[in-house]
């Protein structure tokens, strides 16, 4: 299935890309993925570091002519979101993402790709082996733990690099060159309740929400996809005002930064309720299913008999719990008033769990502005205290402000005129790229950011465009060219 990969052109960024996504490479989890670019980097002949926290540094002179050029970094992170459709089986610990060519586009069996951001990942690598293709003095930086807290650019020191630009390599739209992304912060609700016996004369259902998109939760969540854990408890909260339903387990969503596709609940309502009950939720789907037709096509609610829960919520704090997930903000919280269609602060519900007595709610914030950051995550901390929650505001990183008058942003912005005869879109971006991060501890460095178009990042959906990517390919090996003297 992969050697469809390896023929695809440019031949070389390919096959590294075919190479690298052998690896597994789950974020925190990139042991595997360190040791293979250390022996990338030795293998080459090249000084190659890892950092304290697992970060991978390879450096490479300049080839000849280029030595007088300011000297560069080119970055990209290694780990990558996990995600696959229920009905795959998969085991991201031991196997290699299975690839297929689909049209323009390559793309992952039931799996998400991989391609943010091993795309940037495998371009690196092939600058590295290359012989041939000029380029500035060179330090490839690969980034760790970047999809679960950017952990790996919060743990990379000043002093360690010495180039003047940074070159990220980690924006999804092939006209697009990225001057500026969105900060986050972890807000996390938990509280822990009594679980009483289930009364008789009751009926256990399952109620399953999934068939969504899922997707980028920075990049896409102005879209208006759905997310499976505010229509799972749009639904239990319609039963429990109804019917007194009450709720056993609850598990929905996955990832911070993905947009939850598949959320479940184990219920239980009163067995007199069991017809009324069964056509409600028929006409609250179908209610749903109307709303959100044209964004998510193939949403489906699964409601099937179980067996009775032996133990059910505290009635008050489910009642609680239920009105406090309905209130907490999900989705766009304010457009950029300075940027036209960039969202400013946004929020998603990531991760709901209700099981054995404890909650936990996990969401990830997001803005380019800091102030409006916190106003965001103290609402849904308020929110969720209200109901007798334990918040925790953790993993809070900055966004990267623009600088419209770097040297590197013009020389993309003329590069890209000369390849296409149109100016390329220059944009701040909402999702959290590790720019702002590395240059708090190197504040002189001139940033930008760019890459090939990539589809559905953080769902089974993502596929890379392979026109986009021989565009885009063209467009580093003329960046390289044109980097400044020092």
């Amino acid at each position: 299935m992969n050697s469809e990969i390896r023929a695809l052109e440019p031949k070389a960024l390919w096959n590294k890309f075919a190479d690298l996504n052998a690896v597994p490479r789950a974020s925190k989890k990139e042991e595997q993925v360190i040791a293979f670019m250390k022996d990338f980097g030795t293998s080459l002949g090249l000084e190659t570091i890892e950092d304290e926290v697992g970060n991978v540094i390879i450096k490479k002179p300049a080839s000849a002519g280029m030595e007088d050029r300011a000297p560069i970094v080119m970055q990209s992170h290694l780990d990558m979101v996990h995600q696959k459709n229920n009905d795959t089986v998969f085991d991201f610990a031991t196997q290699g993402i299975e690839m297929l060519v689909d049209g323009d586009w390559v793309r992952a069996n039931g799996t998400t790709l991989g391609a943010d951001n091993g795309l940037g990942v495998a371009t690196i690598m092939t600058i590295l082996e290359s012989d041939e293709i000029a380029h500035p003095p060179l330090e490839a930086l690969f980034t760790i733990d970047e999809e679960t807290g950017m952990t790996g650019a919060q743990g990379l020191k000043g002093g360690v690099l010495e180039g003047n630009i940074l070159l990220n390599l980690d924006t999804e739209e092939d006209d697009e060159i990225g001057v500026g992304c969105a900060g986050g912060i972890d807000v996390t609700a938990t509280r822990t309740y009594e679980e009483e016996e289930t009364p008789e004369f009751k009926l256990g259902y399952k109620i399953t929400v999934n068939g969504l998109q899922g997707g980028h939760s920075g990049m896409q969540i102005h879209e208006g996809l759905g997310n499976s854990n505010k229509i799972l408890n749009r639904l239990l909260f319609d039963g429990f005002e109804n019917f007194g339903l009450r709720i056993s387990e609850i598990d929905g969503g996955s990832l911070r930064n993905a947009i939850p596709r598949e959320s479940f609940a184990i219920v239980a309502i009163d067995a007199i309720h069991e017809a009324a009950f069964e056509l409600e939720m028929k006409l609250q789907t179908a209610n749903i299913q109307e709303e959100l037709k044209t964004m998510e096509p193939d949403l489906k609610v699964t409601v099937e008999d179980v067996a009775l829960p032996e133990k059910i919520m505290d009635l008050g704090v489910q009642e609680g719990f239920t009105r406090a997930l309905y209130a907490a903000h999900n989705g766009v919280f304010r457009m950029s008033a300075d940027i036209p269609e960039l969202v400013e602060t946004s929020n998603n519900i990531a991760r709901v769990i209700v099981k054995d007595g404890h909650i936990k709610v996990g969401c990830l914030t997001r803005s380019s502005v800091e102030s409006s950051k916190w106003d965001l995550a103290n609402t849904l901390r308020a929110t969720f205290e209200l109901t007798g929650c334990e918040v925790a505001c953790t993993g809070d990183y900055p966004g990267w402000a623009p600088n419209m008058e770097s040297s590197i942003l013009k020389v993309l912005d003329s590069t890209y005129e000369k390849l296409h005869g149109e100016k390329a879109h220059v944009a701040a971006c909402h999702a959290g790229l590790e720019c702002g991060i590395i240059g708090s501890n190197y504040p002189e460095m001139e940033m930008i950011s760019f890459g090939p178009t990539i589809k559905g990042a953080h769902s089974p959906d993502e596929r890379a465009s392979i026109s986009s990517t021989q565009k885009y390919w063209k467009f580093v090996l003329e960046i390289l060219k044109e980097i400044p003297k020092k």
